[in-house]
């Protein structure tokens, strides 16, 4: 991959954007290339997280400039195949059966941010600014918008989507884009305490949950969501490591799912 680099560690794997000269801004290959990428370690049973991390002084830019250009000559039948890959990399990144967590060390603008909010978990450096800026340029944030409304709120993404303001990592930890703020000689620190806590989980229950919200987040309480649920937890109770984490648990041992 000539865009991204993949590096593993204990029972977890890095993928690093790697255009820092271009601010790690994305084309059509770099989405080809995350697409594949989290599909094959979401398969990977020797990985049981996912950190997706940038190269440089930026996160992701958004849309890479060369890009842009090639687009605005772009049919509208052209623009759908094209806005439909970007849709299918957010949704293998948000279904990946694998935690993920963005390690971000610098600015997130545009379509960066889709990236940060399709992951499970984001830590920011306290340095990062961040920005919807889509309507500056006759645009707006529509492909991205599931993942960024889910993680900010609807509230906090009217004011942004709308007013293409930048804001800093406090306030995007305080409408809960990001999970933790932290300085620069933190960051790997934290992401590697929200691994730890992610590699002592059960991976089949740790699979089974991002699938469980998945299905029950913004759904109404009722007769068919608790049939559901009530159905999942009889199920998981049943598995092979639903019965180990009980029975260790209760003896007092590590699970045998722990490295």
């Amino acid at each position: 991959m000539n865009n991204l680099t993949i590096d593993h560690g204990a029972a977890h794997a890095t993928i690093t954007l790697n255009r820092p000269e271009v601010r790690n801004a994305f084309n059509d290959d770099v989405i080809a290339e995350l697409s594949q990428a989290f599909t094959q370690l979401g398969q990977d049973s020797q990985v049981r997280a996912i950190v997706l991390a940038a190269e440089g002084p930026a996160f992701c830019a958004g849309a890479d400039l060369n890009w842009m250009r090639r687009m605005a000559d772009y049919t509208h039948a052209e623009n759908l195949a094209d806005a439909g890959q970007l849709a299918e990399m957010l949704r293998v990144i948000s279904t990946c059966p694998k935690p993920t967590v963005a390690r971000i060390q610098g600015d997130v603008y545009a379509g960066g941010m889709g990236l940060v909010a399709a992951c499970d978990m984001a830590v920011s450096v306290d340095t990062a600014n961040y920005c919807l800026s889509e309507v500056k340029l006759g645009l707006y944030p529509a492909t991205i918008s599931p993942y960024v409304i889910r993680a900010m709120g609807p509230r906090a993404a009217h004011r942004y989507f709308l007013t293409a303001e930048r804001f800093d990592a406090v306030e995007a930890l305080r409408i809960g884009f990001v999970h933790v703020v932290v300085s620069a000689d933190q960051l790997d620190a934290q992401v590697n305490t929200m691994l730890q806590a992610l590699i002592s989980a059960s991976p089949n229950a740790v699979k089974q949950c991002k699938t469980l919200l998945q299905d029950v987040a913004g759904q109404d309480i009722n007769a068919t969501l608790i049939a559901h649920t009530v159905q999942g937890i009889a199920s998981i109770r049943a598995s092979t490591e639903g019965k180990e984490g009980v029975q260790s648990f209760l003896q007092k041992r590590k699970p045998a799912w722990q490295i």
